[in-house]
């Protein structure tokens, strides 16, 4: 690598400092190709032609180079991207004096690079497929042909290492679409990145490639059952051994065999653990882009929408004593004392007794519903008093596993609101106490009304 290194000229490195760098890449790109398909045997007119029926189907526009006259300028678009690519080393010209053309050739550490663009251009075949392909060929060819050597196995730990950095690049690239999440301030603009950067991008030609049938761990099953029969049939490792030393000259040992098993063997463990690292990362970004839609979606009318936008507002105030005073001025219009939920379902549902269906068909009894201020009140009692402290009102005055709710036992607002909790508290199954399904007449001791329930202790 050093010596290509020696033939590459200065002028080379011109194209990353180009303004036209794009149409240059571009141009590559399709001389290349043309190269394949013509047998790497390109004469300059099929190549200047060829870059001309592609960018005659675009809008280009080529600015003057340094090293351009104003005669360069008089040749068409084609001809002078041709000429200024042969001129800085990108491209080669050959002459055949025989046929009397001259042919495009693409230099060896030029075509580094070439097969470098083609790859960022996405347009090769994906290479966690290529390199499972070319592990699984290798290792069938290693077991069955008797012509195999450890050169083959040395083949495949190489091809294993390249999917283990693959995967690798896969995965410290997802991060990249986390930081577009927060960039998108609409919704229709979050779900289009989603859409055509995300799942085009990651889920169907990466992730894709590892969850569906035709998949790695298809190949996966197979070379594991492989690996682990070559480590255990000694003889067949001794008969390898003798191969190589007489077709090869090479002394190999059984132990160093099996050590390349090992390697590969491990550098699979390794990959399906970077697959495991892939799924936690998918599910985080897909959780993460519901959430952020979700908030786009309802951020005028969600109470933690609301928050952030005030949270926002005062982190764009400049100024600790201009946040404090709007601060204060915020708090003079909203209540921010803490976040609630407001449940359209009330505390307390009168329950019915099991009757026969004509009396299950009579009116109930209206209830008074609460007011907003109340249900507010009400949903602020959750956060005022722990399990415990519920729990302990309730079993501190039980007698014999039992305690009827009278009209005395009520007597202070703390009292009324920990009975309601301690009913709410009733309804779950980890709690130590239930309610009596039966109907509760109401009590009304002149503060309070509420009915008169039967707490029992739950048999555990």
């Amino acid at each position: 690598m050093a010596n290509q290194f020696l033939e590459i000229p200065d002028s080379f490195w011109s194209l990353f400092r180009s303004k036209n760098r794009q149409i240059y890449i571009d141009a590559l790109l399709q001389v290349n190709e043309e190269y394949q398909y013509s047998n790497y045997y390109l004469s300059r007119e099929i190549c200047i032609q060829t870059l001309s029926d592609h960018f005659a189907k675009q809008k280009v526009t080529l600015e003057q180079e340094e090293t351009e006259d104003d005669f360069d300028l008089l040749e068409p678009l084609s001809t002078r991207i041709v000429n200024w690519l042969v001129r800085t080393g990108w491209l080669r010209k050959v002459e055949d004096y025989n046929a009397m053309t001259v042919n495009i050739v693409i230099p060896d550490y030029a075509a580094v690079f070439v097969d470098a663009f083609v790859h960022l251009s996405g347009e090769e075949e994906d290479e966690t497929q290529v390199y499972i392909q070319n592990i699984y060929a290798i290792l069938f060819a290693f077991k069955n042909d008797p012509r195999s050597n450890i050169s083959l196995l040395k083949t495949a730990l190489i091809n294993t290492r390249r999917l283990n950095k693959t995967l690798q690049d896969m995965l410290h690239n997802m991060d990249k679409f986390f930081g577009s999440l927060l960039e998108q301030k609409a919704y229709g603009d979050l779900l289009k990145e989603h859409l055509d950067g995300y799942v085009e991008e990651i889920v169907r030609k990466k992730y894709h490639i590892l969850k569906t049938s035709d998949n790695f761990y298809l190949y996966k099953a197979d070379i594991k059952k492989w690996l682990g029969q070559m480590r255990q049939d000694v003889p067949w490792l001794l008969q390898v051994c003798e191969r190589n030393k007489k077709l090869r000259g090479l002394d190999i040992q059984a132990e160093d065999l099996i050590k390349q098993l090992d390697l590969i063997e491990r550098g699979f463990d390794d990959i399906e653990h970077r697959i495991i690292n892939m799924d936690k990362e998918h599910i985080r970004y897909v959780r993460a882009t519901v959430t952020r839609l979700h908030y786009l979606l309802n951020r005028e009318d969600n109470m933690k929408g609301l928050v952030i936008q005030v949270l926002n507002h005062l982190s764009q105030t400049e100024g600790r004593e201009e946040q404090d005073r709007e601060a204060q001025r915020i708090g003079a219009l909203m209540n921010l004392s803490q976040m609630t939920v407001i449940s359209e379902k009330s505390l307390y549902k009168r329950r019915r007794l099991k009757t026969d269906f004509a009396e299950s068909l009579k009116d109930e009894e209206e209830t008074a519903e609460l007011s907003g201020e109340d249900i507010l009140r009400l949903n602020k009692v959750h956060n005022r008093y722990t399990r415990q402290q519920v729990n302990a009102f309730i079993l501190e005055r039980m007698e014999g596993g039992r305690l009827e709710v009278t009209r005395d036992m009520i007597g202070s607002r703390e009292d009324f609101e920990k009975l309601v909790l301690a009913y709410d508290h009733s309804t779950r199954k980890d709690s130590p106490f239930k309610v009596r399904e039966e109907e509760a007449e109401m009590v009304d001791n002149g503060k309070y009304r509420y009915p008169r329930l039967v707490f029992e202790r739950r048999n555990k």
